[in-house]
């Protein structure tokens, strides 16, 4: 059973989330997790999807921008960044200047999470220093990976986040995709509560 959210909990996100505006929200709040959630109408700004955040929940980030290709090469290897498609300067620049943003906005996460891909890895290391590697966060593209139990552990972790707590969770297109129903860019960041309902999004390198 999820927990109820308690009443402060409650005031606070919906103080935070008034501050971006009714076009910036998924109205589909009450919708049951799983179905699909209708996407914010057009992007927050950084500055508008911190305020929320600050308030609690779970950013979201797709790795940043990386060398070209889809997927992965053949004879790709958790562990071995040489067998994977990893970041590009440009990503690594904009990953840097993320966490320059951040420490500038005195604001850093309660926890900060990965995908075991050298790429997500990467961009938690840049922007955000320490993070701890979470196999539910990685890819499940092209039929790797468990995406109902990954799934199923990401909302698990979700619905028990306390009230108040924000974490980032450095990930893949389609693990945020199966979330939340929505597409994310590369480098974007999709808010979500402890319902995994997309409440807000921004472009991180704007």
């Amino acid at each position: 059973m999820k927990p109820v959210m308690d009443a402060p909990y409650l005031v606070k996100r919906r103080t935070a989330l008034a501050r971006l505006g009714a076009g910036l929200i998924a109205p589909l709040l009450a919708s049951a997790p799983g179905q699909g959630f209708a996407q914010a109408s057009q992007n927050a700004s950084r500055a508008q999807l911190l305020t929320a955040w600050r308030q609690g929940g779970v950013l979201l980030i797709r790795h940043a921008a990386t060398e070209s290709g889809l997927g992965d090469p053949p004879g790709f290897a958790i562990g071995q960044c040489r067998t994977q498609r990893n970041l590009s300067e440009a990503g690594r620049q904009a990953s840097r200047a993320l966490g320059a943003w951040l420490q500038s906005q005195n604001f850093k996460p309660d926890a900060v999470r990965s995908s075991q891909w050298c790429r997500c890895q990467d961009t938690a290391r840049l922007a955000f220093g320490a993070y701890e590697d979470w196999s539910a966060l990685n890819s499940t593209f092209a039929g790797q990976g468990d995406p109902a139990a990954q799934q199923k552990a990401m909302r698990d972790r979700l619905s028990a986040l306390p009230a108040g707590r924000t974490e980032v969770w450095v990930t893949h297109q389609v693990i945020m995709s199966g979330l939340t129903r929505a597409y994310p860019g590369v480098g974007e960041g999709f808010l979500v509560d402890r319902q995994g309902r997309l409440l807000a999004r921004a472009d991180l390198a704007a």
